[in-house]
């Protein structure tokens, strides 16, 4: 039993780590400082799934606070950090890159030197399959990744290029996992299944950017919850990629939520994005070697089981704003 802090607790792959971490018996750490960036209810709602378990602790605080982060690991001693705090979002990074650059780049060098301070070997890093932009896929973790195209899949590679220098300079243990499209119940409102499913459930007209047919390597958040935690791993430093394995189109997906919820969908077409990709497809080969992970959740179950969650707390979800 070990003692992991946890940033970005109250988000949605953050509560799935921490709620599989707690079920394992490991005490959590849980930091968050639950902007606004999208409908806080919906990390209220995970927030309060965590606080049943007694061997989590919760501290609302912010990454880039380095004193008040400070105070938390000298009161709990984390023997790990798992770094999920991040802004997220490739088009709302274009409208305000600094808070990203703050949180996501300055807010990792931040625990990374509290690890150093204290003596913590082992830091897991959340990046983004929105590095791989404009390589061949499958995209696998060798391939060059030094021309990103949006200030988000920027600030997720300098905080990469910080852990390999702290790495490098102070031997941390560090494994950085890219992780490919997560979808899930309770996940975040401005990702295209969730809109989708609300969207349609409400007879609204699906905003789609392009025609449907980009495709994304869909991975769903508990296989990611799991394969974060295998992370924690000792691998010296290591670049893993964390996905489905099985890339899909959006009109597919779009089929899929019809399917279950029994409407047929809308559709406002829009211009395809610059700053987004055609298609992500992650080569999980180091996966499997490395954290003898893979994902079990195929398209069709993982998105069955968001809907149906959609559908049990369409009583609060209707009032949740995208």
């Amino acid at each position: 039993m070990k003692t992991i802090l946890v940033t970005g607790a109250a988000g949605f792959i953050g509560f799935k780590t921490c709620e599989l971490l707690l079920n394992s018996g490991h005490k959590v750490v849980g930091i968050d400082n639950l902007n606004w960036y999208y409908d806080i209810r919906l990390k209220n709602y995970r927030l309060n799934q965590l606080k049943k378990y007694e061997n989590f602790k919760f501290f609302k605080a912010d990454i880039e606070n380095i004193k008040h982060i400070e105070k938390i690991f000298k009161a709990n001693k984390p023997e790990a950090v798992i770094n999920l705090a991040a802004r997220a979002g490739v088009r709302y990074s274009m409208e305000n890159p600094f808070v990203y650059m703050t949180t996501n780049a300055t807010g990792t060098l931040n625990l990374l030197e509290l690890c150093r301070k204290n003596k913590i070997k082992k830091f897991v890093l959340a990046s983004t399959s929105s590095l791989y932009a404009g390589q061949k896929m499958p995209f696998k973790e060798t391939l060059p990744v030094n021309t990103p195209i949006s200030p988000y899949a920027a600030s997720k590679k300098a905080a990469e290029a910080m852990c390999y220098s702290y790495h490098y300079l102070y031997g941390l243990d560090i494994t950085i996992v890219r992780y490919f499209t997560v979808y899930g119940p309770a996940g975040r409102p401005d990702m295209s299944i969730f809109r989708f499913i609300k969207w349609i459930d409400e007879e609204h007209p699906i905003e789609l950017f392009g025609d449907g047919s980009q495709s994304r390597d869909f991975t769903y958040v508990d296989d990611i919850a799991k394969g974060t935690i295998k992370g924690l791993k000792k691998v010296g430093f290591k670049v893993i990629n964390l996905g489905g394995d099985s890339p899909h189109k959006l009109s597919y997906c779009i089929k899929l939520i019809e399917k279950y919820l029994g409407i047929k969908a809308k559709i406002k077409k829009l211009p395809f994005h610059i700053a987004d990709i055609k298609a992500t497809w992650a080569d999980i080969t180091e996966a499997r070697k490395t954290l003898k992970w893979e994902p079990t959740i195929g398209i069709e179950e993982g998105i069955k089981r968001t809907v149906e969650w959609y559908v049990e707390n369409k009583s609060w979800l209707k009032h949740i704003k995208l």
